[in-house]
């Protein structure tokens, strides 16, 4: 089996990860990446020796096409880098998450993905590391009986930047079911900004699935987080029991009737990167002509929590699905909390 030829477009965060994954792997040839800095070509040519580099993905496609290209840029240039890249004769495609910089945005470059029949990766760390994946199966197993919440807090981040790895956990614990509404309250005081975006200062998001699955989501620059010095803290909250863990950390705690005191578990981390995971995932779809979309529309979805979240802040009111037809109405005149004066018209609560 010949290993796929490889390059990357962006040199930044994401972009290194694929390089290294990339390096790494025999399933590939890493041969070239495109970056606008001159300075970070320079880096990676010396990081990489033999490596061909170019300024703009535009002039890597003509003079170096390859089986596979990974999109690791602002998200705002996902869509047009990877539909550049869908007009080479590749194999299979990998872009970063956000898929895109909007929902809609997000689902053109999966749908052209798509029609093309490529193999595609969007890496999502929880979903390549041991214990995230062992929650899952432990879930799926009714270890805790039927999910009915996720508790996710997230302290020194915001719902755009962390948020959309939290949710899109969230979507695969739910086997991606559709979602009914998203409802959130951002707090924008501080006019912080993160990673390119504006972020809030201290947020809620609520959600909810067709079937009635919850999650709640807490974020913003000092959420206070209920495990001693942790950063971020999941809840998974079932008929039969709860699953505790922290994110990133290697460690989850378990309790249900099998273990009613609760016992923690620290499983032996994966020998390669997240990213490494899933491109060699995305290799194996390649040669066995299987593509599989679960994680990929995992991740749109994930992205439409997150835009349907900003949406029902600005709008203050729940934000229906699909995310990007939904029509926001007019702003009511009406206070929740005060006084009633009798007129104005309204509907009588008692009623309902």
């Amino acid at each position: 089996m010949h290993p796929l030829t490889a390059s990357v477009v962006g040199g930044g965060t994401g972009g290194r990860l694929s390089l290294r994954a990339l390096a790494d792997s025999p399933l590939f040839d890493l041969v070239a990446v495109a970056d606008l800095s001159p300075e970070v070509r320079r880096d990676l040519a010396a990081e990489y020796p033999g490596i061909e580099t170019y300024p703009t993905h535009e002039a890597m496609f003509a003079a170096r096409p390859t089986d596979v290209v990974c999109v690791s840029t602002y998200p705002p240039s996902h869509e047009p880098i990877a539909l550049d890249a869908l007009r080479l004769p590749l194999r299979g495609i990998l872009v970063e998450k956000p898929l895109g910089h909007t929902v809609a945005s997000g689902r053109r470059i999966l749908e052209a993905v798509k029609a093309r029949g490529l193999p595609m990766a969007v890496p999502h760390g929880l979903l390549a590391k041991r214990a995230p994946l062992e929650i899952l199966e432990r879930v799926r197993r009714g270890e805790i009986g039927e999910l009915r919440l996720v508790e996710i807090q997230c302290s020194g981040w915001d719902i755009i930047n962390a948020g959309i790895h939290w949710l899109n956990y969230f979507v695969t614990l739910t086997n991606n079911e559709p979602l009914a509404h998203v409802l959130a309250c951002c707090d924008a005081s501080t006019r912080t900004y993160r990673d390119g975006m504006q972020v809030e200062t201290l947020a809620v998001t609520y959600a909810q699935t067709v079937s009635g699955v919850r999650v709640v989501m807490n974020t913003g620059d000092d959420v206070r987080v209920n495990a001693d010095g942790k950063q971020f803290l999941f809840q998974l909250v079932g008929t039969l029991g709860v699953i505790e863990f922290y994110g990133w950390d290697p460690s989850y705690r378990v309790l249900n009737a099998a273990f009613p005191d609760g016992r923690m578990f620290t499983p032996e981390e994966f020998a390669v990167s997240g990213h490494r995971r899933h491109l060699e995932t995305m290799a194996a779809m390649v040669h066995n002509n299987e593509p599989d979309y679960t994680i990929p529309e995992s991740s749109l979805l994930a992205l439409e929590i997150c835009e349907g979240a900003y949406l029902s802040s600005k709008h203050t009111c729940a934000v229906t699905f699909p995310v990007d037809e939904f029509d926001p109405p007019p702003r009511p005149q009406w206070q929740p909390g005060e006084p009633y004066s009798g007129t104005g018209g309204g509907r009588d609560g008692r009623k309902l």
